[in-house]
């Protein structure tokens, strides 16, 4: 079945047999029709690929003894939790046809990774090659430097997680998913941080946190929130930061991770937000914000408007109008900055469920948008006179 392309970041790889002769077009058949519905509309592969979240799905069959026996390949260009969901909703297809089939998924393929090696090991040729000009000192011994922070990366407790060689020296520690984000902050000198590396919080963190001040540093998007969960039902943890929305803890710059660290919040804080959660479509009274400050806020906004920001609590999505406010898109919260940077549509009003940053205030300003509505408002240095910006809470919510 086609699709628009996927410059995809995982593979999902699956065997299947067949207790019958079919096409590669009735295995794709199936695949589409057997999922249908199981994971709700957006999760649905059609629509999946018609918006370029999936790409095209590879089928090879070969006929023995009466049988087929093939691969399945699936690019994704989903986070990784959406992208696992998918791949175990594959599994469950069993008919190819009028005939019993099983599939099993064989592992999932960070294509960026094995980009990066490749793209390491073609810079050691290059590098081994470049005789002719004087190399930058600066740049070769910060690469040095970057190499010696990451060999720096041990084995820590009984479980052996990934960890910096400081957990047992520093009075606090940092606490990530999985050992990618260790070596990312290894890179910029980050020594006391700790992977949980599994589906469950291991002994050995939850013994540290009662010991060590624990900061818990996880990815900006969905996923991370249910890490971070899993974390705070069995860690005494202290502060919470996040990566950027949409973004994942081992991708970041060292200017955006001592950002995200300065910004961490208290976990009372965290809690305190966690307590509100997403509010029912008329929410009880009294509201934080009072109800003479949230009237003339609200009395700018078309009522069907307010209906839909309603409805758009927890779903880390953004809404983007023209100046009548006519819908222009709907999209991911992590697309948000990147659609206003690049598109021609006249957008002059924004609301979406996530945090308002100085950054994206800057990109709006630039954009000529009126107003901005985020689920909540961060540390904004600077506002422009000619943009407005409110949170969910202004608006009752």
């Amino acid at each position: 079945m086609g699709g628009i392309a996927v410059t995809a970041k995982y593979v999902v790889y699956a065997t299947i047999e067949i207790n019958g002769i079919v096409d590669k077009s009735d295995v794709i058949g199936a695949l589409f029709g057997q999922t249908e519905g199981l994971l709700g509309d957006k999760l649905d592969l059609r629509e999946l690929q018609k918006a370029g979240r999936i790409g095209r799905v590879q089928v090879t069959l070969e006929e023995k003894n009466g049988k087929c026996f093939g691969q399945v390949e699936i690019p994704s260009n989903l986070d990784k939790v959406e992208t696992a969901l998918i791949a175990a909703a594959i599994e469950t297809v069993d008919k190819v046809g009028p005939y019993d089939a099983k599939i099993t998924v064989t592992k999932i393929e960070d294509v960026r990774e094995e980009k990066r090696k490749k793209i390491v090991e073609r810079a050691k040729e290059l590098l081994m090659k470049w005789k002719e000009a004087m190399p930058d000192t600066r740049e070769i011994t910060e690469e040095i430097l970057k190499t010696v922070r990451e060999a720096q990366l041990v084995t820590y407790g009984p479980e052996k997680l990934p960890a910096g060689p400081d957990i047992d020296k520093s009075d606090t520690i940092i606490i990530v998913e999985g050992r990618a984000d260790v070596v990312n902050l290894l890179r910029h000198d980050y020594r006391n941080v700790i992977a949980i590396e599994g589906a469950s919080v291991p002994k050995t963190i939850i013994n540290l946190c009662k010991e060590k001040t624990a900061i818990a540093f996880v990815d900006g998007d969905r996923g991370g929130e249910l890490v971070l969960r899993q974390l705070l039902q069995v860690a005494d943890i202290d502060y919470v930061a996040r990566a950027p929305p949409g973004k994942e803890v081992e991708e970041l710059t060292g200017k955006e991770i001592a950002k995200c660290l300065r910004d961490k919040v208290p976990i009372s804080e965290y809690l305190a937000m966690l307590e509100k959660g997403p509010q029912p479509p008329h929410p009880p009274q009294p509201h934080t914000t009072a109800e003479a400050q949230v009237a003339p806020i609200k009395s700018k906004i078309p009522p069907e408007v307010l209906k839909e920001v309603e409805k758009l609590v927890g779903t880390l999505e953004a809404l983007v109008y023209d100046e009548t406010w006519k819908l222009l898109t709907r999209i991911p919260v992590k697309d948000l900055a990147n659609y206003l940077q690049s598109s021609q549509d006249p957008v002059s009003y924004v609301v979406f469920d996530g945090v308002v940053t100085q950054r994206l205030v800057e990109v709006a300003e630039t954009k000529g948008v009126k107003m901005l509505i985020g689920g909540r408002v961060g540390s904004i240095t600077h506002k422009p006179a000619s943009l407005e910006v409110y949170s969910f809470n202004d608006l009752g919510l």
